[in-house]
């Protein structure tokens, strides 16, 4: 087990299933750890827990619902008020959902989850990231990208949904991938890293939000075939501390080892288009990306 005492971690989307796990796991191995939450009383709640069960008090919660922008700033300017570095980022927060719905921001709301979040709230920290050298930031992906195509046109899926919303899912979860590779170009030479993993299929709540007879039976069944949480989280926990892992980046790993995307993920042109998209979309200047 690794020694992060001293250390600061924040976790999203921590108040249960692979975050949660993560951040209870990061919390024992010494880390300040904070989790982000959108509900009020069970943000508390696992706080209790986790400090209860780690030994660590120093466990805090910020409240926000990162599928809005204007939330995920309010988050960054929290957590930078209080703490002046940042050793380990984990951009854990997912959803699945089986029907297109708009943000009041106007954005598509798994897409502005599963992909914008993390592209904005990384950014908003990554000087705090910087001066805190060598860290880690990890973005929780899916082999869910396998199959998926990026289209510049489409990116909020208003075409092609895909039938329970898989389709729309996978391309996110490869948004998050090509994130993850440009944004360990563009840290090259500053000792923080950038990886992606895959926690495979995981029983976990994600797909709660599909609403309907396709969320009540993954519900009822995905415990029976699918990982728990615990072992859902191995992989993140395992490229956010291992000494392993020290000095690798712009990878994609399942199992606790890297392994090769999809070509679609290999695309660093699209990567590079991508991260100029959320700039202009997360309302980012050039200045204050990486």
């Amino acid at each position: 087990m690794a020694d992060l005492q001293g250390k600061v971690a924040l976790v999203t989307g921590a108040t249960n299933g692979i975050g949660k796990v993560t951040a209870l796991e990061l919390a024992k191995m010494g880390a300040a750890t904070v989790i982000v939450g959108r509900n009020p009383e069970k943000t508390r709640q696992t706080i209790e827990e986790i400090q209860q069960v780690s030994g660590n008090p120093q466990v805090d919660g910020i409240i926000a619902d990162l599928s809005l922008m204007a939330q995920v700033r309010q988050a960054a300017e929290a957590f930078q008020h209080k703490y002046d570095r940042l050793d380990v980022l984990v951009n854990n927060a997912g959803v699945g959902a089986s029907q297109r719905r708009i943000t009041s921001e106007g954005y598509e709301h798994m897409f502005a989850l599963n992909h914008l979040s993390y592209f904005l709230l990384t950014n908003l920290l990554l000087d705090l990231i910087k001066v805190s050298a060598p860290a880690r930031i990890v973005n929780v992906s899916s082999d869910a990208h396998r199959p998926a195509t990026l289209d510049f046109d489409n990116l909020q899926s208003e075409r092609d949904w895909g039938r329970a919303g898989f389709k729309a899912y996978g391309r996110s979860k490869l948004m998050n991938i090509l994130f993850t590779r440009e944004l360990a170009r563009r840290l090259a030479g500053t000792q923080v890293t950038a990886n992606a993993v895959h926690p495979g299929v995981v029983a976990t709540g994600i797909w709660r939000g599909a609403g309907g007879v396709f969320g009540s039976v993954v519900g009822a069944v995905a415990p029976l075939f699918m990982r728990t949480p615990e072992e859902g989280a191995q992989t993140s926990i395992y490229v956010a501390t291992s000494p392993e892992v020290r000095g690798l980046t712009g990878m994609y790993f399942s199992d606790c080892r890297p392994v090769q995307p999809s070509p679609a993920a290999l695309n660093d042109r699209a990567a590079q288009r991508l991260w100029e998209v959320s700039v202009a979309m997360t309302g980012l200047s050039e200045m204050a990306a990486v």
